[in-house]
């Protein structure tokens, strides 16, 4: 996941305060310390792994601010929840990142990203065949790694 530039992150932050703003919502240090630690993760995160980060970073904040704040993250498009098979939720922020879709490992719960430019031909080609604004997809392929040096098989 690619970082952000400097004015990247300002300009998603200031996305996040107008959404707020337009909803009567508060503009809260907890808030934007969620979504400053959001926007400093570099991968796939739960709720609870997000809570312990601010926690030991000092921040005063409760699991429901957490997750009520990753709900408006979700709602104002800045964070994409997943459900990966039967796990917990996990959320990756999604301002300014290229589509990807995922592997995901039944013996470790490992997820690769990976994009393919053939998906996304699909998933034009089937907007326009339904007359469809596809606004977003995902696509989450679940099984065994097969490679003899996988880190993760947990065999070896």
């Amino acid at each position: 996941m690619p970082n952000l530039s400097t004015q990247q992150l300002t300009d998603v932050k200031e996305r996040f305060i107008a959404y707020l703003k337009e909803r009567n919502l508060r503009q809260t240090s907890e808030r934007l310390a969620i979504f400053d630690q959001i926007y400093a993760i570099d991968a796939h995160f739960d709720a609870d792994e997000l809570l312990k980060k601010l926690l030991a970073d000092g921040v005063a904040v409760s699991r429901a601010t957490v997750y009520n704040t990753l709900d408006l993250l979700v709602e104002c498009n800045l964070v994409v929840r997943h459900q990966f098979g039967t796990k917990q939720a996990t959320f990756e922020r999604s301002f300014s990142f290229w589509q990807h879709d995922h592997l995901i490992c039944l013996d470790c719960d490992h997820i690769h990203e990976f994009c393919d430019p053939r998906i996304q031909g699909v998933r034009d080609m089937m907007g326009e065949i339904f007359d469809f604004e596809i606004t977003r997809h995902s696509l989450q392929l679940y099984g065994h790694c097969q490679k003899e040096s996988c880190a993760y098989r947990g065999d070896g």
